[in-house]
């Protein structure tokens, strides 16, 4: 980890992530992907990077919140920063009842969550010298497994933090919104999740250059998008900026 990285961040003040007319190198190679992802930046503006793009804050915030969502771990995270700070040595050096307190504003099992964070902040401290992003500067293969060995993270959260803290360029699609890609044309559903996970990834890493910023601004659009118009259960298709571009649209019934 960067000792000399300010673990205090403003979600306000951080910058968006965005190509558009920024760099004539990173071009989209399909058009009909770029005029979706310009139609949704159109419609939701430039995208952000969440509270945190370090890995080791990333795994903090994921733990933050139960259920998971991304208000719930904010919420947390905003919570831990302020009463007990989010450096490993504030999370080791709390009162176990302080953090589990401090975990109440992101959910349920405070007391379990606390102690995950703990176990991060341990394992971060002694296994890997303070340094989780250098730890990751391995094979992507290895470094999956690294990141798959802390509670709750599994292959697409490994993906996701390898993509935005910038160790690896992945395809990484939000794991709570994989239908908006599928819907789209961009992989085929399969019988379980994972199977159209990798269907999707595979689509689009096809269609995009392997750089940070253009998969980055997919990943983070992809995901808005989801949350709000193109949800899993019933889909706000009628708000929706991208319909032309839509073969679940297309195939929809005439009402």
């Amino acid at each position: 980890m960067d000792a000399s990285r300010p673990y205090r961040q403003s979600y306000e003040n951080l910058p968006p992530i965005s190509v558009l007319g920024q760099s004539s190198t990173l071009v989209l190679v399909a058009s009909r992907l770029a005029r979706i992802l310009d139609g949704l930046e159109k419609r939701y503006g430039a995208p952000r990077i969440g509270p945190a793009s370090d890995p080791y804050e990333m795994l903090v915030v994921a733990t933050c919140g139960y259920p998971a969502s991304e208000g719930a771990c904010a919420k947390g995270f905003a919570a831990l920063r302020e009463n007990v700070g989010v450096a490993p040595a504030d999370i080791l050096g709390a009162p176990r009842k302080k953090l589990a307190l401090a975990m109440r504003a992101g959910g349920i099992v405070p007391d379990l969550r606390a102690e995950r964070l703990r176990e991060i902040a341990s394992r971060v401290t002694h296994e890997f010298r303070g340094d989780l992003k250098g730890a990751l500067a391995v094979p992507v293969s290895q470094a999956k497994k690294v990141l798959k060995s802390f509670p709750t993270i599994a292959d697409a959260g490994a993906e996701k933090i390898l993509l935005l803290s910038r160790i690896a360029p992945l395809m990484a699609i939000p794991s709570n919104a994989t239908q908006v890609p599928l819907r789209l044309g961009f992989g085929c559903e399969g019988k379980s999740w994972a199977t159209g996970y990798k269907s999707a990834q595979k689509a689009l890493s096809e269609e995009l250059i392997e750089a940070f910023e253009p998969r980055i601004r997919a990943h983070l659009l992809l995901k808005v998008h989801g949350q709000t118009i193109c949800k899993r259960a019933r889909p706000l298709c009628e708000q929706c900026p991208v319909t032309r571009d839509c073969a679940y649209f297309a195939n929809l019934p005439p009402r």
